[in-house]
């Protein structure tokens, strides 16, 4: 399995890097322009998660691809306020949540095959995403 690791500045400047990294990274795999498209969005959320939640714009969290024969996993690292995962909702709701809507995990878990989330108060959180690569029929 390959890692690539990358720490980013909590600035929303950088996300494209980020973005720009799992394209590459997802097409050399094989994945498809959709699947591709779909990886960009998940991690430009799971980014946008970190820094928004960071304590400060002078710390940095941590981006890692680990890179398997039939999946691709994605793991985004923070040390920002953190938040109790079960108290986001399935579906995001808009209306007085104070920890935001929950719909950027919403959208991450919808498009990717795994997701798990570890936070804790205070440390920090880990968004662990995971994508497989399609099955290639023949006939």
């Amino acid at each position: 399995m390959n890692r690539i690791e990358l720490s980013l500045p909590t600035k929303h400047d950088y996300v494209s890097l980020a973005r720009l990294t799992i394209a590459s990274v997802a097409n050399n795999m094989g994945f498809s322009i959709g699947d591709v498209e779909d990886l960009k969005v998940a991690v430009s959320e799971a980014c946008a998660n970190a820094i928004s939640f960071s304590m400060t714009t002078e710390t940095t969290y941590d981006l890692t691809y680990s890179v398997g024969e039939k999946d691709l996993t994605i793991t985004v690292k923070d040390t920002g306020e953190g938040f109790e995962p079960d108290m986001l909702l399935k579906r995001p709701d808009n209306i007085g949540d104070p920890l935001g809507s929950g719909f950027g995990l919403f959208i991450i878990k919808s498009l990717m095959d795994n997701v798990e989330i570890v936070s804790e108060k205070g440390i920090g959180t880990s968004i662990t995403m995971v994508k497989n690569l399609p099955t290639v029929y023949k006939m």
